[in-house]
């Protein structure tokens, strides 16, 4: 389907009985991450999965803007019926709260760990981040930046040397350019007070019990200090911690949680 700007959005129907979810990618997502989760909603949902602009067959209209990410999702929101549930993933996660702010058709919305930044340090270190990851793309340099982005989410320099010599570099150095996006969904790095508060709806905020140990540079609790801020900053948010072992939650494990909120 065709956002109003006219970028092309790719975007499957996996199912089509039931109320709509929308499922919404994260970080260096080309679309396929949630699939697994969408086969644990498909009996009693109407799945629908798509791919970010940048991403997989979606077009890249430019210049960027987070306002036009959200007018992607209403596009999904309005080719699975008009209204529906949404889940996002990671930075996924920021998008999906900030459609639901500026007054996007969502009934309920399950985010998984948003990587809002609440320590002053890793403030300091996501502004650096930020400029740092514009001066590589623009350099087109897309090994800079995936490894930028790596340093950031806690990678240490052997895990990144093998990352790069791993088959999904290839993948990965083209869905570099998006880090910019999801850089801009998360903004200044902090919890948008006012426009988490301005997000009616009831939201699920999950965080794994266990860090991610490709992760291992960033703080114990960093996901869940950042769900903890956001939901008292929401008007009717619910917390669950889930057994889970990395940053990409188990889809058995999540899809059960979200059915139960979704039906509640």
């Amino acid at each position: 389907m065709t956002s109003a700007d006219g970028t092309p959005i790719g975007y499957d129907q996996l199912s089509s009985d039931g109320p709509a979810v929308v499922l919404v990618g994260g970080g260096l997502d080309d679309g396929t991450e949630n699939i697994p989760l969408a086969d644990h909603l498909i009996h009693g949902f109407a799945v629908v999965n798509y791919r970010r602009r940048g991403r997989g067959d979606s077009g890249d209209t430019q210049p960027y803007s987070v306002q036009r990410e959200i007018e992607d999702l209403a596009a999904v929101i309005n080719a699975a019926g008009g209204r529906a549930h949404v889940f996002g993933a990671s930075s996924g996660g920021a998008l999906a709260l900030e459609a639901a702010a500026a007054g996007l058709p969502i009934d309920r919305i399950a985010v998984h760990e948003v990587p809002y930044l609440i320590d002053e340090f890793l403030l300091t270190a996501w502004r650096k981040y930020r400029v740092e990851l514009a001066a590589a793309l623009e350099a087109g340099d897309p090994d800079e930046a995936l490894r930028l982005f790596m340093r950031l989410a806690g990678s240490s320099e052997e895990g990144i040397a093998a990352a790069e010599t791993a088959p999904v570099w290839t993948a990965l150095r083209a869905l570099a350019p998006t880090l910019r996006y999801d850089a801009a969904c998360l903004g200044n790095g902090r919890p948008p007070a006012e426009r988490l508060a301005a997000v009616t709806q009831p939201v699920l905020l999950t965080t794994g019990v266990t860090g991610d140990p490709h992760s291992a540079g960033l703080p114990i609790d960093f996901y869940t200090a950042a769900a903890d801020a956001v939901a008292e900053l929401l008007p009717d948010a619910r917390r669950t911690t889930i057994e889970v072992a990395g940053h990409i939650a188990d889809p058995a494990v999540v899809g059960p949680i979200l059915a139960g909120f979704y039906t509640d």
